[in-house]
């Protein structure tokens, strides 16, 4: 996807297979989604464009934040881009922002990048005032620790 106005983004390089990678990132998504200690619990998730992207991230003392959107696109193997401006019953809701996940194949390995584009630069800010980069990080780290264990 083109860099976006306000996008914040992330990449680093996977040593395995986009193949290998896409499964880890789909089948296993709660071993790696949040950073640790944080953990993250899936309310539902539905793999097609159009389902169901709940969950709620559990911190270490108690923190619980639920959120509920939607897959925007699913292309197996590629990416998948979800949005918490909608529930799966196409509802609005309070917009933070789109995230968006994508693998390639890069020599022997995958280029795994991550980024989430705001509606505006005051959400950018927060988002990135969170510790946007830090846990982002952190999450490929883990991301990327599981898929190259698999291989």
């Amino acid at each position: 996807m083109p860099e976006a106005p306000y996008q914040l983004s992330i990449s680093r390089y996977i040593a395995a297979s986009p193949e290998t990678v896409w499964q880890v990132m789909t089948q296993r998504l709660q071993e790696w989604w949040c950073p640790k200690p944080w953990r993250v619990q899936i309310d539902a998730i539905e793999w097609r464009p159009g389902g169901a992207f709940n969950t709620t991230m559990l911190g270490p003392d108690g923190e619980r934040f639920s959120g509920k959107g939607v897959l925007l696109e699913v292309t197996p193997g590629e990416r998948f881009v979800f949005t918490d401006a909608l529930d799966s019953q196409w509802n609005p809701q309070q917009a933070f922002m789109v995230g968006c996940f994508e693998i390639q194949s890069e020599g022997e390995g995958t280029r795994y990048t991550a980024s989430s584009r705001h509606w505006c630069r005051e959400d950018m800010e927060k988002h990135q005032s969170m510790g946007f980069t830090e846990g982002w990080t952190a999450v490929a780290e883990q991301l990327a620790a599981m898929a190259e264990s698999t291989t």
